[in-house]
């Protein structure tokens, strides 16, 4: 059972009675809508079936069997085997300064065309196949394609909890369209067969990008097909490292370049370019434009070279076009009428009044299918008769009997067949209506609004709609309005890019781009975001992001959302202006303003009576972009470009063509820029109160891992403290703390600056807690975080059995740090910072010591002697009722002569003392110190 390769449900064959016949001799014939077919012996006037078979009403009417006749193969390819397979082919052709691999015929042999292509370490392999059946026609190609990169070519898997490659990444996307924009082009009209191009990156040695070599491998591979198509098509990167272009530069030059240019065409055609820059000139972009197109002519010559060796045959057989003598009925019949439909400025009457005229022209061809125009009849008549003809001398044979012969099917009704399908109206009425529309802007010099061939829609904007997004702006350009809405974070809103490399990244600006149906005025699905809405969202964010500040200078995550509220035309570009207002008014320090603008051609003019120069569009409207021949994107400031992107419908388009569109979207987006500083009300360019606030601090390296904690315990418990959204910490020791007010911002910075002080011994710290008391002593907390040990020895001037008995958690006393050992532990003393209180002489037991003697007796303690004898301390009373002092024993040497002068005046002062020992009093504030004593015989 064969499915419909449209994706719907096609009506079964048996919908009517039918009847096969057999002839007894086989023929190949060649007919105008399938590639080969199957007569009778005798020779039939009616040589075709494509009439019949396109016209019997039934869902399996148009149909085409492929491979029943061997095609002819050229003399340098044979079969291999009895598979009728060809033969492998690898060649090597240039690829900028380097040559890369072709290969055909080892993998995918039974894709109409495949081929890997091989880059340094990196393989592409890309495969083309298309339908037995061709589907309905159409205006469009069925053309899909799929890129994919998978993660086991770089040897890794992706990071998310499915370890298999699902939904397609953005990347992918755009090298999807990178693929699909330039072969669109050089497929012929009328072919129908739904094509699939697939691309897989099977190897990445993250030097070679595998983008562009996708580009040539798809290119290649059609060429290879049986898929009819004008010329073979090549990609290349350029890049501008100093003032030298290099084609196909590796992932390390790209580092360097001022320029990222993608071109793809022919050898003698550009059909696409897509690129950014940072205010690169419109004169330096065309030389790279021609370094980029000699590198594709290069390519290209190799290729059809390899085409003529192993190529198929092209299915020119299969291609069907509307008959020509329908194009001369539709013109007549709508010829006036269209005339003045297309002078409507307004978009949806217009599309109204042409949608009317379009079911007007329908209903005069046809009635329900059979032909309602004058002096048709006898020719329906003709090839009825034709068929019977053709049935003379056939035998019928009813359903189910099989034998041998050539299968026909014979219709049993014997209604009049229409010329002319619902579908080939409708396909003609278009191309009439682009035709009419280019002969008015040629002829008459007048598009459809009324706008010469320079003019600018009228623009209007403002900013500030929103109050509580940190920023918004409206833009619009006639009917064209883009709602561009900004919001600042921190970084935990990047955007995190899972790609082939194993760095991770993150985007720190990015825009999303949204396209309802509801902006045309139509009815459709919303769901995940389409190819189309990724890739300008991506062109519109690339045009902005070289006039964006510095991580260092702004620390935000930038998120830009253009919703297109209008359409008519170059809504991409309308979101790089709505955009470059929205961050001004969300106080984004921007280098500049930057604008965006849609340029559109005519390419051959002689058609309409003009003298066969391009006539090129500035700000195109939606119909000019249908019924063009080319739509060139351009952003940039002033004086320089900052992105463009360049789809061509036509092949044709010549450097020379290139330069004057440039030149004229330079005027076109100074005058956008003179009308986006008229915005009213204008951009604040201040932070929005509801906008977050994001501090920076510098901190030791060494100390982020005492902000973190043990598994980002301390971390978290800092959040939950002080309320503030994120702290964000770098190897480097860069900490940023994200904030709503600015209360919590404050109080998380204080906790931040304590934990990663660096205390000083005799700083004093006040008013501290004590968190826990043990056995010997207390621990002080000093700062949040930071706790030191205050030994129960250094908590009181007086004897203190324990310290429960004095104190208790969450008491709090003034400390003074004594000392930091080797490991950072901090030891703190409360005695040192008492003070000495007054005794008086009746109570000599009470003598405290003074501020000296404390901080004497606090270094000395902890210290031994030189000869390693601890030093020790005697109480000795002085006469005359005098309070006692602490002084230091020591041992007195035998000299008799040194302590003699001092032994009068000393003697009823040392009564008490031993004999032979002399003791040096400690020096105080509140006396002199004694130098030495002796006994009273004077030793």
């Amino acid at each position: 059972m064969l499915a419909s390769p449209s994706g719907v449900r096609s009506t079964p064959c048996h919908a009517q009675p039918s009847y096969f016949t057999f002839s007894r001799r086989c023929n190949f014939l060649s007919s105008p809508n399938r590639p080969r077919f199957l007569t009778p012996k005798k020779s039939s006037n009616f040589s075709s079936l494509s009439l019949l078979l396109s016209r019997n009403g039934v869902g399996c009417s148009r149909f085409s069997v492929r491979a029943l006749a061997e095609p002819e193969v050229s003399e340098s390819v044979t079969a291999a085997g009895a598979s009728g397979l060809l033969q492998p082919v690898s060649i090597k052709i240039p690829f900028g300064g380097r040559e890369i691999l072709i290969e055909t015929g080892h993998i995918g042999r039974q894709a109409s065309g495949s081929v890997m292509a091989t880059d340094g370490e990196t393989i592409v392999y890309t495969s083309v196949c298309l339908s037995d059946v061709p589907s309905e026609p159409s205006d469009f190609f069925p053309l899909s394609v799929t890129y994919q990169e998978r993660f086991s070519a770089a040897g890794r898997t992706s990071g998310g909890f499915f370890k298999r490659e699902g939904r397609t990444k953005d990347n992918e996307v755009l090298i999807c369209r990178m693929i699909d924009r330039p072969l669109r082009p050089t497929m012929l009209k009328g072919f129908y067969h739904e094509t699939q191009l697939l691309s897989w990156v099977l190897s990445y040695d993250g030097l070679h990008c595998p983008d562009a070599l996708a580009v040539t491998a798809a290119g290649i591979a059609v060429a290879l097909s049986e898929v009819p198509h004008s010329e073979a098509i090549a990609g290349v990167r350029v890049g501008l490292l100093g003032d030298k272009f290099v084609v196909n530069p590796t992932t390390k030059e790209m580092e360097d370049s001022t320029l990222d240019l993608f071109l793809a065409g022919t050898d003698n055609a550009i059909l696409m370019i897509e690129g950014y820059c940072d205010f690169l000139p419109e004169e330096k972009l065309l030389e790279a434009v021609q370094v980029g197109q000699d590198a594709v002519r290069e390519i290209c010559s190799a290729v059809k070279a390899l085409v003529k060796k192993c190529g198929k045959p092209k299915m020119l057989d299969a291609i069907k076009l509307p008959p020509p003598e329908l194009y001369q009925l539709v013109e007549k019949i709508a010829g006036d009428e269209l005339h003045n439909v297309l002078q409507i400025k307004s978009k949806i009457p217009r599309r109204k009044a042409i949608s009317l005229l379009e079911e007007k022209v329908i209903n005069r061809l046809t009635d329900k299918g059979y032909i309602s125009i004058e002096g048709t009849t006898g020719s329906v008549e003709t090839i009825q008769d034709l068929i019977d003809e053709d049935d003379e001398d056939e035998e019928i044979v009813v359903d189910g009997e099989v034998d041998e012969g050539d299968v026909h099917i014979k219709p049993v009704s014997r209604k009049p067949t229409p010329l002319f399908t619902e579908v080939d109206v409708k396909l003609v009425f278009k191309e009439v209506s682009s035709k009419f529309l280019r002969r008015r802007i040629v002829e008459g010099g007048k598009r459809s609004d009324g706008r010469s061939p320079e003019d600018i829609r009228p623009i209007t904007s403002k900013c500030g709609l929103l109050p509580r997004a940190h920023g918004s702006a409206l833009f619009t350009r006639g009917e064209t309005q883009s709602l561009a809405v900004v919001t600042l974070g921190d970084k935990q809103m990047a955007q995190r890019l899972d790609n082939l490399a194993s760095v991770e990244e993150f985007k720190r600006f990015y825009l999303q781009y949204s396209f309802p149906p509801s902006s045309v005025g139509e009815v459709g699905r919303m769901g995940a975001p389409s190819r189309r809405e990724i890739g300008h969202g991506t062109l519109a964010e690339r045009s902005l992001e070289p006039i964006l500040p510095t991580e260092d200078e702004f620390p935000y995550t930038i998120r830009v959302e253009s919703t297109i509220t209008e359409s008519n035309g170059s809504s991409s570009m309308a979101s790089v202006c709505g955009g470059c207002l929205a961050l001004q008014d969300a106080g984004v320090p921007l280098k500049c303003s930057i604008a965006g603008i849609a340029m559109g051609l005519v390419l051959d003019t002689h058609e309409f009576g003009g003298d066969g120069t391009p006539l090129i569009l500035s700000d195109i409207t939606g119909a000019e972009d249908a019924s063009g021949d080319m739509d060139f994107k351009v952003a940039g400031n002033e004086d320089g470009i900052t992105a463009f992107q360049m789809d061509i419908k036509v092949v044709g388009i010549t450097l020379p063509v290139m330069q004057e569109a440039l030149l004229q979207a330079r005027d076109g987006r100074r005058r956008i820029l003179a009308e986006m500083k008229k915005c009213s009300p204008p951009p604040t360019k201040s932070l929005s109160k509801y906008a977050p606030l994001i501090h920076i601090m510098k901190v030791a390296p060494e100390k982020v891992n005492a902000i973190i904690g043990s598994g980002g315990k301390k971390v978290k418990s800092i959040i939950e403290e002080t309320g503030v959204e994120a702290i964000d910490t770098q190897d480097d020791g860069i900490v940023k703390i994200t904030a709503k007010d600015l209360s919590s911002l404050e109080k998380s910075k204080s906790i931040i600056s304590s934990l990663t002080m660096v205390p000083t011994v005799g700083d004093i710290y006040r008013d501290c807690e004590i968190k826990s008391i043990v056995p010997y002593g207390v621990f002080v907390e000093i700062a949040p975080g930071r706790e030191g040990l205050c030994h129960i020895s250094e908590l009181t001037s007086d004897w203190l059995a324990k310290a429960e008995d004095a104190f208790k958690v969450g008491d709090r006393v003034d400390v003074k740090l004594i000392e930091v050992n080797g490991k950072g532990q901090l030891r703190l003393s409360r005695r040192a910072l008492l003070p000495v209180p007054e005794t008086s002489p009746e109570d000599p037991s009470s003598k405290q010591l003074t501020d000296n003697q404390a901080e004497v007796d606090v270094a000395d303690s902890w210290k031994a002697s030189e000869e390693g004898t601890p030093k020790k301390y005697v109480t000795v009373p002085k006469a005359d009722g005098l309070p006692e002092e602490k002084i230091e024993q020591a041992n007195v040497k035998s000299s008799a002569t040194k302590l003699a002068s001092s032994s009068k005046s000393n003697s009823e002062e040392t009564s008490l003392l031993p004999r032979k020992k002399v003791f040096k009093r400690v020096k105080s504030s509140s006396s002199k110190a004694v130098t030495g004593v002796s006994g009273k015989d004077g030793e």
